[in-house]
């Protein structure tokens, strides 16, 4: 008889065959090698994928998007965070209020009219958000668009790089360095920060607009106009485009660089961008021409920049020493405090230690003396860099002069003298493209944000990341413990960075601790964590936000709003009349202080004094709203709906 088919069994010189049963589990090891083959098979394609494909726009969006994603995306669950009440629950063009779609052009960033805005005239991120609105209304949604245009301008920075040195691992460095920058979380993680990551976008097509020909100066004017309607720090990219076309127009254009021909198109070409956004936000936007004195024997340079500003016609920006201590300085003192900030957002490029939502007063003081070590590394830092950069594109000229003696940089330029170009550009970029944000050329509402890194840093990683490929190239072993500290404590930061944006209260609370001198981020977490229905330590947060803020208006109509809820009125008065003095126009808070002792019960006690604190502040909201309800409390239940603040996280009151 055959046997059966297979090995037969029991024959002589073989072992036994085991009897069949059920199957063992694999050893241990054997899982943990079979992990470790995946792992490294997984890491293996990956490195493939930057090391056989060039960084174009559309190989490079798709990691771009995979890391963007993982380091700057919140929670879905989140609610509005800070501004992002104002910008999209309170604003009136985004809710579509009576609006039409294109009065985004006769609205300012926060759906308010001309005469009562409060600057930042920023028509297309309105218009986008206009358009999600009516998709969700979800947080969420709305900052999904930073994640995919802050991975888009990743991308394009990788092609750009690309263009110019003509190595991919430049490229994919250049692009990678930008991407994980920890100080950019603000302005991808938080709604708000779509005029940055937008502004951007336009200002690195206005780049790539180089590439071409002819066309060059078209695309720079379409690019810059768009990025002025998305934010007006774009002005900057008048000068710095023109200087990116002088500079780097061997690498684009080997064969003709015409440098100069094409540096004076291109500097045209945006100087009409901005007249053409001038003229028609002054036509849809108009607003009086801001009151700037001329000075007798002012320097001529001095004189041109006031008279830039009355044509340019600013909407005029809100002055609250809070936001911004150093507006109560002198210009001295002024400049002294924007250079010590700005050497701090220098700091936090290369090393991010401690990331804030808020820098408001008293974190960033007005300094004590003009003179002091912060002071002197900011102004070498913002003066230094360009000096050097034009010594910089010296040198590079130099070399290709010397290649082109040599019949070699027509074919392609040297990587040696790509590398120096973009660090003469950048040198030169990172400190202009933050002057308007710096508080030393005009005053703005905020001291400090570092959503107004987003554009330096274009500047920041086309230098550096062709030079993190470089000393990977020289010094592997140690560039690549080196670079992957780096780049991974700057991931790691930007991640635990948007985690704090994961709801108001966890927002508010990793703000306080991380800048525990912020009376605005203590009164804010108060706010929060009292609206969770603990009033003992919205009451301790209270008391700390008026210790760091004692002439502070709202810290003290807060305060007494704690008492007054935790059933103490005759406490909470003394504040509410220190809160009155302080801030007699604010409805909102005085509305706000009202409405609680209505609803205590208080208002007669204290009818008197209401009236005297009316007689005495004639003309104000003050005298208004406390007439009102003494004399019609009964018939509105209190102060009118109307003039009621708005409750955390409602909508829109209207006009």
């Amino acid at each position: 008889m055959l046997p059966e088919r297979g090995v037969p069994r029991d024959l002589p010189g073989l072992p036994p065959v085991p009897a069949e049963g059920p199957a063992a589990a694999p050893p241990a090891a054997s899982v943990w090698a079979h992990a470790r083959r995946f792992l490294a098979e997984t890491c293996a394609s990956i490195g493939a994928y930057f090391t056989k494909y060039d960084p174009t726009v559309l190989r490079a969006f798709a990691p771009a998007l995979v890391v963007s994603a993982l380091l700057y995306v919140r929670s879905p669950l989140s609610n509005y965070i800070f501004d992002e009440q104002e910008a999209l629950l309170a604003n009136p063009y985004v809710n579509g209020e009576g609006l039409g779609f294109l009065a985004a052009f006769k609205r300012d960033f926060w759906g308010l009219p001309p005469e009562r805005s409060i600057g930042s005239y920023r028509p297309l991120p309105d218009l986008v958000w206009r358009l999600l609105w009516h998709v969700s209304h979800s947080p969420f949604l709305h900052h999904a668009v930073n994640v995919v245009v802050h991975a888009l301008n990743g991308a394009l920075i990788a092609s750009f790089v690309l263009v110019v040195t003509r190595r991919r691992t430049q490229g994919w460095f250049a692009g990678g360095v930008f991407l994980v920058l920890a100080v950019l979380t603000e302005a991808v993680s938080g709604v708000v920060g779509i005029a940055d990551v937008l502004g951007g976008m336009f200002v690195l097509l206005a780049l790539h607009a180089l590439r071409l020909r002819w066309l060059a100066p078209i695309g720079v004017f379409v690019a810059l106009f768009l990025g002025l309607l998305s934010k007006e720090s774009v002005i900057v990219g008048v000068p710095l485009v023109a200087w990116v076309a002088l500079v780097l127009a061997p690498a684009l254009h080997p064969a003709r660089p015409l440098r100069v021909l094409r540096a004076a198109a291109v500097l045209v070409a945006s100087t009409l961008a901005l007249v053409l956004y001038t003229w028609l936000r002054r036509k849809c936007f108009p607003v009086p021409e801001p009151a700037i004195a001329a000075v007798a024997g002012e320097p001529r340079v001095v004189h041109l920049f006031h008279a830039f500003l009355r044509w340019f016609r600013q909407p005029p920006l809100p002055h609250d020493p809070i936001n911004n201590p150093l507006i109560d300085a002198d210009v001295p003192h002024r400049v002294a405090g924007a250079l010590r900030v700005y050497a701090s957002g220098v700091r936090a490029l290369f090393l991010p230690w401690h990331l804030s939502g808020d820098y408001s007063f008293p974190s960033e003081p007005i300094p004590e003396r003009l003179v002091f070590p912060a002071s002197v590394l900011g102004a070498i830092l913002l003066v230094v860099p360009p000096l050097v950069a034009l010594g910089v594109w010296v040198r590079a000229l130099v070399r290709e002069r010397r290649e082109r003696r040599a019949g070699t940089f027509a074919a392609a330029p040297s990587v040696c003298f790509a590398h120096a170009a973009l660090v003469a550009v950048g040198l030169l970029w990172v400190p202009l493209a933050y002057f308007p944000h710096s508080n030393i050329p005009i005053l703005l509402p905020t001291v400090r944000a570092e959503r107004f890194w987003y554009l330096p840093a274009v500047g920041f990683a086309l230098m550096l990341g062709p030079a993190c490929a470089w000393f990977l190239k020289k010094r592997r072993r140690v560039a690549v413990i080196a670079l992957s500290a780096w780049l991974g404590f700057e991931a790691l930061q930007a991640r635990l960075h948007a985690f704090d944006y994961t709801d108001d209260l966890v927002f508010w609370r990793a703000t306080k601790n991380a800048v525990p001198r912020s009376a605005k981020a203590h009164l804010n977490y108060s706010v929060m964590v009292g609206a969770r229905g603990d009033l003992n330590e919205r009451l301790s947060e209270n008391r700390r936000a008026l210790e760091l803020a004692p002439r502070w208006a709202m810290a003290h109509i807060y305060l007494g709003d704690t008492l007054c809820r935790l059933h103490r009125p005759g406490d909470a008065w003394p504040h509410y009349v220190r809160g009155f003095e302080l801030g007699p126009n604010d409805p909102n808070l005085i509305g706000l202080a009202l409405q609680c002792l209505w609803d205590e019960k208080s208002i007669e006690a204290h009818q008197d004094e209401l009236l005297a604190a009316s007689d005495a502040h004639p003309g104000s909201w003050l005298a208004y709203l406390a007439t009102d309800i003494v004399y019609n409390g009964k018939q509105y239940d209190g102060v009118q709906k109307k003039y009621r603040p708005r409750s955390y996280d409602g909508g829109p009151k209207g006009d």
